[in-house]
């Protein structure tokens, strides 16, 4: 996947409007006890059309560029989740995202700092990421794979896998025949 470069001295690629609107909402959000009913109706506002039935997420929320992530369906995302997402995150239907965990789709040029790296991190279907799991730029989590707690995801882990570690690295494959697909 091929990363894209953005330059953050030119104000108008960080999209000034959409970041106030995004700290906005998530400053309320982090504001609302996790059972109010208010809280749908401030995630949908926050995700708008990116987000699929049955969101759970447990406030507190942190990051940016919230308008860059996809969400699938009865996704469950735990408190303290950072989701930095300029270069933009998809996480598909059915993934479980445990308390603490780091989701990053961009970094900085270590030769020029004001200009950010961008690619696209993808969780895909009933993945499960531990607790204090960062995933990295340009990573793709397989189907039904487990990232251990506290790892941290530098390359693609495929479906299936549980890797675990830092770097993570795939220590076994779950048997496939024992999900309902």
């Amino acid at each position: 996947m091929e990363e894209i470069r953005l330059d953050t001295k030119n104000p108008e690629n960080l999209e000034p409007e959409e970041g106030a609107r995004c700290a906005r909402l998530v400053h309320e959000i982090n504001q609302t006890f996790p059972l109010d009913p208010k809280l749908p109706a401030l995630l949908s506002e926050l995700f708008g059309s990116n987000a699929g039935e049955n969101l759970r997420l447990n406030p507190p929320l942190f990051g940016a560029a919230f308008n860059h992530v996809r969400i699938g369906r009865d996704v469950f995302i735990n408190s303290n989740c950072l989701l930095m997402a300029r270069g933009g995150i998809t996480i598909e239907d059915g993934v479980m995202i445990a308390a603490n965990a780091q989701i990053i789709s961009n970094n900085h040029d270590p030769y020029d700092l004001s200009v950010l790296t961008l690619k696209p991190v993808v969780i895909k279907k009933d993945a499960w990421v531990g607790a204090g799991a960062t995933i990295l730029p340009g990573v793709t989590i397989g189907k039904h794979a487990v990232i251990g707690a506290a790892s941290v995801v530098t390359h693609d882990v495929p479906d299936y896998a549980v890797a675990v570690g830092n770097p993570a690295r795939v220590v076994k494959f779950l048997e496939k025949e024992k999900f309902k697909d």
